[in-house]
């Protein structure tokens, strides 16, 4: 009777296994901007709570047609929901649109919120970007910015051309953005040269929160006295706020990012295609000197 009750607990078992949803989600990482972890936690955490799978996975080379590649490989195994970031939609567009093409839920997040609907994906969880620079902008202004530059890591990354667009839109000027690149040592190279070469330059905004610590240690270098706004959150950007070497910085929770599409796929899953009315914006929001403390805790884990 015991076998009996022991080899029913185990089939059981099994079949509760085989049953377990299984999710994939894929950015555009190279895996050195802390920025992705937090995102990865939060998916990872979501999953643990509706009792499902998850797969994260990133190219490290950056290039997107080795993303491309991840998302054909992962359209394969046949995952109950595929969640993408789309920094560069012409690239990524055709695998996307292939994977829900074949009958699986795709939800992008961060990154091309007006490209979603294009390649199949059912919603989008992420930061109006372009809305979120110029919010950035219009503060800057205000706080006495004439002539700025935004640096930007990621050159392909429609998003963070977005926020450099909108963030000079909300100046009600011309748009001046470099390629910094993703090395922090060449952010802090390239941005102390810019610098240098244009001194009438008083205000950055560095659309990634590693580009914002190099950009600092390039003004501190060169001796500017510049306005430096920032995108997202570290404990470093949260330091440099609370020393006045940062006046704000632009949160888009991450972690909902992370956590939010999980969620969702699974009630699409199970509760006959659950889906809210409506993508889901995790941002923008302000920390600055007078809420720098209050969030302090939750920079790089859930923020």
């Amino acid at each position: 009777m015991k076998k009996l009750l022991a080899t029913s607990a185990m089939a059981l078992l099994l079949a509760n296994v085989a049953q377990a949803e299984s999710y994939v989600m894929i950015t555009h990482t190279q895996g050195t901007d802390p920025f992705w972890p937090v995102v990865e936690k939060g998916a990872k955490d979501a999953a643990k709570a509706v009792g499902a799978e998850l797969k994260y996975n990133f190219a490290p080379s950056g290039d997107m047609a080795d993303m491309a590649k991840l998302i054909e490989s992962a359209t394969a195994t046949k995952p109950d929901g595929l969640i993408v970031s789309l920094p560069d939609a012409n690239a990524l567009g055709t695998a996307i649109k292939a994977a829900a093409d074949s009958g699986i839920p795709v939800i992008t997040i961060n990154s091309g919120l007006e490209n979603s609907k294009k390649v199949g994906a059912l919603m989008h969880i992420g930061q109006p970007e372009k809305l979120a620079g110029k919010a950035a902008g219009e503060r800057a202004k205000i706080e006495g910015v004439s002539k700025a530059l935004c640096l930007n890591q990621e050159a392909f990354n429609t998003a963070l051309v977005d926020r450099c667009t909108g963030y000079f839109e909300g100046l009600g000027s011309e748009l001046k953005m470099i390629d910094v690149s993703n090395d922090v040592a060449q952010i802090k190279t390239r941005t102390a040269a810019a610098l240098s070469a244009d001194k009438a330059i008083n205000g950055l905004l560095a659309v990634g929160p590693h580009v914002c610590e190099a950009a600092a240690a390039a003004i501190d270098e060169v001796g500017a006295k510049v306005h430096l706004s920032c995108f997202d959150m570290t404990p470093g950007v949260i330091k440099l706020i609370k020393d006045g070497k940062v006046k704000y910085t632009v949160d888009q929770q991450q972690y909902l990012q992370g956590y939010m599409p999980v969620i969702v796929l699974h009630l699409y899953k199970t509760n006959a295609g659950m889906l809210p009315g409506a993508n889901i914006p995790s941002g923008p929001g302000f920390v600055d000197a007078k809420n720098a403390a209050a969030v302090e805790a939750q920079a790089g884990t859930t923020r």
